[in-house]
């Protein structure tokens, strides 16, 4: 007989070692001052391949607003009409009470008076105000990026020549970059702008004294929130310890954005150690999408901060991770992967039959997560590796119907199911379709953007005075 679904006699947590008991005096802000901000449709959106319309970014951004993000980073409306029309759905949204009002939706620019002019008249345009938008005013961090990134940009600006570029000091980049960022801070304030955010790309591998020295300068000039990114998440923990105390000491009044990427898989956990340190704003994307590997996922983040160190973040609809990634998935073109943390396909599903006997005992025995806490379901699959006790659990819960087909549930019934999907398993394992699927998967990705093939291709045609097709 498969066993029942039993009520624990004791309570859970006198039963295992829960992660509160090694975690419990692990300090960080109070949770109703941790913000969440998503960059999924602009950091997101820069996964290869991968380009929202104005319509998804707007449905994207109510979904976000109901399940209780803070902020939202809708993207550059320098770049493109398309990003202008996005915003636009977005303000009106907010208007219309689609999304929240205290929803605060953040406008990309470089350290420019053309990115940022652009972008007013955008506002301008659609009756929107310069105050209905924090505008994220950026530039680099790195003595890499400084002197080889935007090198010649900071020459042009500073009136030298670019014949100069290798040859001048870290120190003159350095100094120029200030001036850069200060000028365009003060330009979008004498402009109305009231919030600015502003950080310097690969703040990890920057020297953090200068880091510092950036940031005071851009808060004397007018911004309002500090943004210390990964940008090519080459953190480790030990460097979140190093970094995050000093920028925190420096500006103990102030909020400090911490914007993670995943190259180490490490985006969620380094975001979690960060506000231990004293940041507030995580950042964050829905199914963990952007560049390279990505960024720190929204539902990692969230759910280990929940979990296993007992921050609750307040009217988060933490039951809307699942449909979140559906759409982003849908959207997005990109598919998470099936063993993906609490939102992947098989995370609620159980095959063997040692773990659907404990799950049918107890979930506790196999599972941590409720999946409808995170909108998800528990499923039994049944194969190879099945045992009777699942498959009888399944039977006695659709007994009734069951019976009404005349149809009692036996021991004799159970081993017949038993070996039926075991020998249906095997059978379609030999007959595999998984490469053919395995090879579609990858040829989807490619065929998401245009390669360097695609791209020759409209060379020769445009080369040659021709109209390339579609």
């Amino acid at each position: 007989m498969a066993p029942t679904m039993v009520d624990l006699r004791e309570p859970l947590e006198s039963l295992i070692a829960p992660p509160s008991r090694f975690t419990a005096g692990t300090t960080f802000p109070r949770a109703r001052e941790i913000r969440l901000y998503d960059t999924t449709l602009r950091d997101g959106e820069q996964t290869p391949g991968v380009a929202f319309t104005p319509e998804q970014k707007y449905e994207l951004a109510g979904m976000l607003s109901d399940a209780g993000v803070h902020i939202i980073d809708m993207g550059f409306p320098s770049a493109a009409p398309s990003e202008r029309r996005a915003l636009e759905l977005i303000l009106e949204g907010k208007a219309k009470g689609r999304i929240r009002p205290d929803l605060e939706v953040i406008v990309m620019c470089r350290s420019n008076a053309r990115d940022i002019d652009v972008t007013l008249e955008t506002l301008r345009h659609m009756g929107a105000r310069p105050s209905d938008c924090t505008f994220f005013i950026f530039t680099s961090g790195s003595d890499l990026h400084l002197k080889y990134k935007i090198g010649k940009t900071l020459l042009q600006l500073e009136g030298r020549r670019v014949e100069e570029w290798e040859k001048l000091p870290v120190s003159f980049y350095r100094e120029a970059n200030v001036r850069m960022s200060t000028a365009a801070i003060r330009h979008a304030r004498e402009r109305g702008v009231a919030q600015i955010e502003f950080g310097g790309e690969d703040g990890s591998r920057a020297d953090v004294d200068y880091l510092v020295e950036l940031a005071r300068a851009c808060y004397e000039a007018g911004g309002t929130r500090y943004s210390f990114p990964d940008t090519v998440g080459f953190f480790a923990p030990e460097g979140v310890d190093y970094y995050i105390p000093r920028l925190v000491a420096a500006f103990p009044d102030k909020p400090l954005v911490v914007h993670f990427h995943n190259d180490f898989g490490l985006g969620a956990y380094n975001t979690v150690r960060a506000l231990h340190h004293g940041a507030t704003i995580p950042t964050c994307t829905v199914n963990g999408i952007g560049e390279r590997a990505g960024n720190a996922p929204l539902h990692a983040t969230v759910m280990i901060l929940k979990e296993l160190y007992g921050v609750t973040i307040p009217g988060f609809r933490y039951d809307m991770l699942w449909s979140l990634r559906r759409k982003v998935e849908e959207f997005s073109g990109i598919p998470v992967g099936a063993t993906e943390p609490i939102i992947g396909h098989n995370v609620f599903s159980h095959e063997t039959g040692i773990h659907t006997a404990g799950i049918t005992i107890h979930p506790a025995i196999y599972q941590v997560i409720e999946p409808e806490t995170v909108g998800g379901r528990m499923r039994f699959l049944f194969g190879k590796h099945s045992g009777a006790m699942a498959i009888e659990a399944v039977l006695n819960r659709h007994r009734e119907e069951l019976a009404a087909e005349g149809i009692e549930v036996t021991p004799r019934l159970v081993q017949l199911l038993l070996r039926l999907v075991k020998g249906v398993r095997e059978k379609k394992a030999m007959v595999s379709q998984h490469l053919d699927g395995v090879r579609n998967y990858y040829a989807h990705l490619e065929r998401l953007g245009l390669t360097e093939e695609d791209l020759l291709a409209y060379a020769l045609v445009l080369g040659r005075g021709g109209e390339p097709g579609p």
